[in-house]
């Protein structure tokens, strides 16, 4: 199955990720091209190379008419002065771009007043409306608009304030807005069935924002990771951001070990700062072993009910939930001629199936095997034909991908209009 492994040990924020993500593809250019081409206002996405503890790899340059947004660390060992410095992500960190309305000029913004420039907030409906707009995939927007929810809903709690009252600044916003989509877009693209990543380093410090000196990680960005595994204190620092980890939250089903995997592409993405250890994200593609889903089976011997009565308890299995029901021929003791029906279902439904199968046949005992299979992730469309609407399979996973046409749909459309099945099948292709 298509896996993709997000390596957090230097934490997690858009750029990063949308860089670590660009490299697993064969095309960066067209992806550029694309996301210049959507049409975010103010918004240049560019790469550049960098090298950090001689690893090279992507850093994602965003800027929104022209400006990078910047924030900056706190040293804890200068106590006399708020030293800082700029920060390894420039990413806009959402903590510092959502206020409450009474904060309506923070320290960074103070410059474009004292200029007379205007200065523009967003909401989270602006938000919506922004990505509502832009030319991808329903897909793409939902996932876009779930991340959002998520770093809305942490500073809602952060700030005591609705949602519908957070609101975000300007360069800021477009800025992560571009991070968002990207990381969307890419991870469309990429397709992969399972998305797993290791815990997340936070970093630790301090960190300036409007509101002040906040503690790493800063207090939306730890709401969010809230129930996955992290860790901090190597590094003095922001490593994880509020969008870094709402695009973990969305994304990634398991946080834990690398799972054993055939990787194919390797992808890197730097943060702006350099420190003792490489800052850099890192995710695995490839493939890895195949979704298992636990199951039971329930079997017996019978010799000595008729096929009629075989037939109705299969049929009363089936209606009570059983997956599969079959029978096999078997030779018995003194040489009788038997029946072997086993059933398929899940663990939690096999004692009431058991009870189904002694009620109905004449057995006095059924053995039970929990096991686990290998299953492709299925879903059923309904294709429009000239004939007439058809129901089609999908199955895909393990580097399969099938489709059959629904037998009884093609059955009744053949019998209308005088085809056989195979007429029917090649009309429909």
């Amino acid at each position: 199955m298509k896996t993709l492994y997000l390596e957090c040990a230097m934490g997690a924020a858009g750029d990063m990720l949308m860089a670590s993500l660009l490299e697993l593809l064969p095309d960066k250019q067209a992806f550029l091209d694309r996301m210049n081409a959507l049409g975010l206002p103010g918004v240049r996405v560019e790469t550049e190379q960098m090298v950090k503890c001689g690893i090279t790899g992507t850093h994602m340059k965003v800027t929104v008419n022209g400006e990078e947004e910047e924030s900056e660390d706190v040293h804890d060992h200068h106590h006399d002065h708020d030293h800082h410095h700029d920060h390894d992500h420039d990413h806009p960190h959402d903590h510092e771009h959502h206020h409450d309305h009474d904060h309506e000029h923070d320290h960074h913004h103070e410059e474009d007043h004292e200029h007379h420039h205007p200065h523009h907030h967003a909401s989270v409906v602006d938000i919506e409306g922004i990505i509502d707009g832009l030319n991808v995939s329903e897909k793409v927007k939902s996932d876009a608009k779930a991340v959002y929810a998520l770093i809305a809903e942490a500073e809602s709690q952060v700030h005591g304030h609705p949602v519908s009252e957070i609101h975000f600044h300007e360069v800021g916003t477009m800025d992560a807005v571009a991070d968002v989509v990207g990381v969307c877009l890419l991870m469309e693209e990429i397709g992969a069935e399972k998305i797993a990543a290791s815990p997340v380093h936070v970093g630790c410090g301090h960190v300036r924002c409007m509101h002040g000196i906040l503690p790493v990680p800063a207090p939306a960005t730890a709401l969010i990771l809230n129930g996955i595994p992290t860790y901090g204190g190597q590094v003095q620092g922001e490593l994880c951001t509020p969008t870094g980890a709402a695009l973990l939250r969305h994304f990634v089903s398991r946080f834990g070990d690398r799972p054993v995997m055939t990787t194919e592409a390797i992808g890197y993405g730097m943060g702006k700062k350099d420190f003792e250890r490489a800052n850099c994200l890192r995710a695995f593609l490839g493939e890895s072993e195949g979704p298992r889903e636990e199951i039971t089976k329930l079997e017996c011997n019978l010799d000595d009910m008729t096929g009629e009565d075989i037939g109705f308890a299969a049929e009363q299995l089936f209606k009570a939930g059983a997956r599969d029901v079959y029978t096999q021929a078997i030779s018995m003791k003194k040489s009788r001629p038997g029946v072997l029906l086993s059933v398929i279902c899940l663990p939690e439904d096999a004692d009431r199936l058991a009870a189904v199968m002694m009620k109905h046949t004449t057995t006095l005992g059924i053995r039970r095997q929990d096991m686990s299979r290998y299953a492709l992730n299925r879903g059923i469309e309904t294709l429009k034909t000239p004939y007439g609407p058809v129901r089609v399979k999908n199955a895909s996973g393990m580097g399969v991908q099938r489709r059959k046409a629904e037998y009884d749909d093609l059955a009744a459309l053949a019998e209308q209009y005088g085809l056989s099945l195979n007429e029917l099948r090649k009309e429909i292709e």
